[in-house]
């Protein structure tokens, strides 16, 4: 054996992976973020032999539970496991959610049941059962908030060698929408298309990403409540399907909300709003906040030139000339 071929260091052993579950549950509204989880899984069944033969995939919407049970149940073919997915887990009829549930309490070991759902209630028997297996056994997929999806679009953006100016991710999101299969479609285009070295700049996404995304009513209306201006013109602009007169009305109803969360906040009894507006406690996590960029004359003020506005619109005046005007109005601070 020669010297050097001695001195050298053996290489490092590879860790062992931990044993894969019987059943996964992987739940969330971020699609891209499911399909790199289920690419994971399948990758990890390559390595164990041929999937060809020990994959099967079903739709929880038309499948029959037992048709996926008896497909657990099948032994492997030149494999050591079998994979089973089911798609849209969360559209069982109950009658099939409930055999997987059974099949569960006795799973085969030589099966992984990987269900994909968006939405799957914690107290149903079928979440219990999966989350019975283990803490890594549930594999949340939640979407990002806006300013967390920013800085995920600069690193997904820096793995097509891409880089982005101020302001460019926002403006990907204002025409493409939040979904991050889609995004991450844009951002593979836009790496294509973009010439030299310096950033993407937000101009020319608006000159390569066509506008495919209409936010919600409500976006416009919190950030109306938020006092932020530029945030509300911008969406506006692009809330097509939505007239002046049902955001008028919306916001109406918001300064109402505001007008009750400042009372109740100046009385000690914040705590009460969502009780007091008969609202689900989300609704109204950022009423409080809101409230407080306000003062009580602010917010009357508001609802009776909201009055005003209403009168103009009906009576001959552009709709939408004034309820930007009344909305600006509202929102801009005077010394």
């Amino acid at each position: 054996m020669a010297k050097d071929d001695a001195e050298s260091p053996a290489a490092p052993a590879k860790k062992p992976q931990p044993p894969l579950l019987a059943a996964y549950l992987v739940v969330g509204e971020d699609t891209l973020k499911k399909q790199a989880v289920l690419a994971r899984l399948k990758a990890r069944f390559a390595q164990e032999g041929d999937m060809a033969f020990n994959y099967d995939c079903f739709s929880g919407e038309g499948s029959l539970g037992s048709d996926i049970v008896n497909a657990c149940n099948l032994m492997p073919f030149a494999s050591n496991l079998r994979l089973i997915q089911v798609n849209d887990a969360d559209k069982l009829k109950k009658a099939d959610a409930d055999a997987l549930t059974d099949y569960l309490a006795k799973p085969n070991p030589s099966t992984v049941l990987a269900l994909v759902a968006e939405k799957l209630a914690k107290n149903t028997r079928l979440y219990k059962a999966v989350a019975a297996f283990g803490a890594k056994a549930v594999i949340e997929c939640a979407p990002q908030k806006r300013s967390e999806l920013v800085r995920s679009l600069r690193s997904m953006a820096a793995s097509y060698r891409l880089a982005l100016a101020e302001g460019a991710a926002e403006a990907l999101l204002d025409r493409v929408g939040e979904d991050t299969v889609r995004l991450d479609s844009e951002l593979r285009k836009l790496a294509l298309a973009h010439q030299g070295t310096e950033a993407l700049s937000a101009h020319e996404v608006a000159a390569l990403v066509a506008q495919s995304f209409e936010p919600k009513p409500w976006e416009f209306v919190d950030a109306f409540s938020a006092r932020s201006v530029e945030k509300a013109l911008r969406c506006r602009r692009r809330l097509e399907s939505s007239s002046p007169h049902a955001l008028l009305a919306m916001c109406v109803t918001r300064i109402r909300e505001l007008i009750c969360a400042k009372s109740l906040a100046e009385r000690g009894c914040g705590h009460l709003l969502a009780s007091s507006l008969k609202m689900p406690d989300w609704r109204v996590k950022n009423h409080s906040a809101w409230a407080r960029a306000y003062t009580q004359g602010e917010l009357r003020h508001a609802l009776i030139s909201a009055r005003d506005a209403e009168r103009a619109m009906k009576g001959g005046s552009d709709p939408e000339e004034a309820f930007i005007l009344w909305a600006l109005a509202v929102m801009v601070r005077h010394p």
